[in-house]
């Protein structure tokens, strides 16, 4: 019995299939924001949460509300195209997308995965020793231990990590005496939920590169705190900093991580000092200037000492040591911990074009691509492509932490 055409209906779907099916990252972060971008451009406003603080007494306290957006964009354009004979058309839809469809869909889910795990720059939570495998329970727990000391809900907790932070945890549960894990671990190599936080492998997660980082860094200048209301769209602020290594190109790098003498994190509901020392992520590659190696690195979260949306126990001193995360030039994995929603993703469908008589668009649960082919009269070929228009954010990335092992 002859196959039926392929028509593009059944192409979109298949490679629809085929991408949910290849996502790893994407299918655990935030996806519900679709629906604000039809029609109205290719930016809307999400809204930060409101936070109060709890008053003594039986006296009424009234407090400001401070409502913030933060800007997520649509900016993402990927696609993956090849030209075929007619007579592939002819094929079963399983050998068409052998030979097609499910490359073209690892492709594009690779390269949103990829995306999204570029957003650990924007994460200052870093927990364990960069450089260290992550390779038992005690290494991982570190993580979810953060993130309840930072306050973040314990529910739609998720982990990516690096091939060898994955194995090196697996071959960890191997030796428990709790079968179903063993058995999972060492027959199939799934880590499933662990501490209430369900854990995958993606190859995407991104090695950092820390900058040159050299010198006796040091706050150049008391009083470097901000207010909420100056720093609610983006968290973030200016740090002016001396005694880096003089004239150095990418002293920091977007990514780095440090931490300022004195300045200890809070937690972000009782707003009582955590015991440990606050860290911030710098959000832009910094160079040192002359003579006292000065620099202005932005940073994140803000420096805020009171109120609702306090971040720290005080502000720097002036000459505070600064400690920056691993060591100049090296390079570590970005595992991430995270509530689904420190992250978020939309897809947006994109419009079928009229010229085409061959396209077909499918959307399925926040995930969407367009399918088009036009033919090459020049060359006597069919020409197809696979479209997705997307955009990622860091929503709260409070809700973070990036993940080392301990030595």
């Amino acid at each position: 019995m002859a196959n039926a055409l392929i028509t593009p209906t059944i192409i979109a779907k298949e490679a629809l299939m085929q991408l949910r099916n290849n996502l790893v990252m994407a299918n655990k972060v935030h996806r519900d924001y679709k629906k604000e971008f039809v029609k109205v451009g290719d930016t809307v406003n999400v809204r930060r949460p409101v936070k109060f603080v709890a008053s003594d007494g039986a006296t009424r306290v009234n407090q400001d509300v401070e409502e913030a957006n933060t800007p997520f964009v649509i900016n993402k354009r990927k696609h993956v195209s090849w030209k075929f004979t007619t007579q592939d058309l002819t094929l079963t839809v399983e050998e068409y997308s052998r030979r097609y469809i499910t490359p073209a869909a690892i492709a594009l889910a690779n390269q949103i995965d990829y995306d999204l795990c570029t957003l650990y720059t924007d994460v200052w939570n870093w927990v364990g020793t960069p450089g260290q495998t992550i390779n038992s329970f005690a290494d991982f727990a570190k993580a979810p231990e953060r993130l309840d000391e930072m306050a973040v809900p314990q529910d739609m907790r998720c982990a990516v990590m690096a091939p060898a932070d994955h194995w090196g945890l697996i071959g960890s549960q191997t030796a428990l005496l709790n079968n179903n894990l063993v058995g999972s671990a060492y027959t199939k190599g799934s880590l499933g939920n662990i501490g209430g936080v369900e854990t995958s492998m993606d190859q995407n997660v991104r090695a950092h590169v820390v900058g040159v980082a050299t010198g006796t860094p040091l706050v150049n200048g008391g009083a470097q705190n901000v207010t909420y209301a100056t720093a609610k769209t983006t968290n973030s602020q200016s740090l002016v900093t001396d005694g880096w290594t003089n004239s150095t190109s990418g002293i920091l790098r977007a990514g780095d991580v440090f931490t300022i003498a004195g300045v200890n994190a809070v937690n972000p509901v009782s707003k009582a000092d955590n015991g440990f020392l606050q860290q911030f992520t710098v959000l832009a590659d910094a160079d040192s200037g002359t003579t006292t190696g000065p620099a202005t690195l932005t940073i994140s979260p803000a420096i805020i000492t009171s109120g609702p949306y306090q971040t720290v126990t005080a502000a720097p001193a002036d000459n505070a040591a600064i400690t920056v995360l691993g060591t100049g030039g090296s390079s570590y994995r970005q595992n991430l911990v995270f509530h689904k929603n420190a992250f978020g993703l939309v897809m947006c469908p994109l419009e079928l074009p009229d010229g085409a008589a061959f396209k077909a668009r499918e959307t399925h649960e926040n995930t969407s691509l367009r399918v088009v082919k036009d033919f090459n009269i020049d060359d006597d070929e069919d020409i197809i492509r696979i479209d997705v228009l997307y955009g990622i954010k860091s929503l709260y990335p409070d809700l973070a932490a990036r993940a080392s092992g301990t030595a």
